[in-house]
């Protein structure tokens, strides 16, 4: 069994040649008896579930075909799709999944999530993240029409973008103990967010940063279940 993890390819219309490196990818991997992790900023922005944009069209059917060659989707939620639910994903049998994982492959004790958690410092960010998860909030904003939640999501996109220039790489990384802590109960710690790919050694466990998708290619996690040490490389998709 394959096991593929990728991250940030912050699909949109607007960005064609990403949508087509990811059809790519599922092509590629369709008969591989393969696991896809989706760990969140699948999309550039998610306005719910009832959003039927013709563009997404051609993503569902891809997804469709992947799933019923054998394979299976798991998804979990980013800083820019975290109101995608079960509705959208049930369309090709895809699952859910909490925003923090623990998975046990080969002999491996393996962590998974976004990464946003661990960016402890960006308190400003950490603050708004609780604020607009909320059920009672999120479930509120569901209910408003799609021009309403369109032109929210494009003023809080605009806002983190001035936000973002003001603040330090450093902030906005992860904080160190943040991730000692996840790894606490793991071997080894895959995520994305801060779109700097790289393993990292902590105190002899590993940390895996998922590359975001650029223009051209990103950086993804593929192992092996029948490699009982696991081969915990990133490896280039280019497309």
């Amino acid at each position: 069994m394959t096991y593929l993890f990728i991250a940030d390819l912050h699909l949109s219309p607007n960005h064609p040649r990403l949508v087509r490196g990811f059809l790519a990818l599922l092509d590629a991997y369709k008969d591989k008896n393969t696991q896809l992790y989706i760990l969140g900023d699948w999309f550039n922005a998610w306005i719910g579930d009832d959003d039927r944009a013709p563009w997404l069209d051609e993503i569902v059917q891809a997804l469709k075909q992947f799933s019923e060659a054998g394979n299976q989707i798991y998804f979990l939620s980013g800083n820019r799709d975290f109101a995608l639910g079960k509705n959208f994903l049930n369309q090709f049998n895809a699952i859910l999944l909490n925003d923090i994982e623990i998975l046990d492959i080969g002999q491996k004790s393996i962590r998974i999530e976004h990464g946003d958690l661990l960016c402890t410092d960006d308190v400003s960010y950490q603050k708004f993240r609780k604020i607009i998860r909320n059920p009672l909030l999120l479930g509120f904003l569901k209910k408003m029409p799609l021009s309403f939640r369109q032109k929210l999501a494009n003023g809080f996109r605009k806002k983190s973008q001035q936000a973002n220039q003001f603040k330090s790489y450093a902030v906005m990384d992860v904080n160190q103990h943040a991730v000692e802590r996840a790894l606490a109960d793991a071997e080894v710690l895959i995520h994305g967010h801060t779109h700097r790919p790289h393993i990292h050694d902590v105190h002899g466990k590993q940390r895996i940063v998922l590359g975001d998708w650029r223009e051209h290619e990103a950086q993804i996690l593929e192992l092996d279940s029948h490699d009982p040490e696991l081969n915990l490389a990133l490896k280039k998709w280019q497309y």
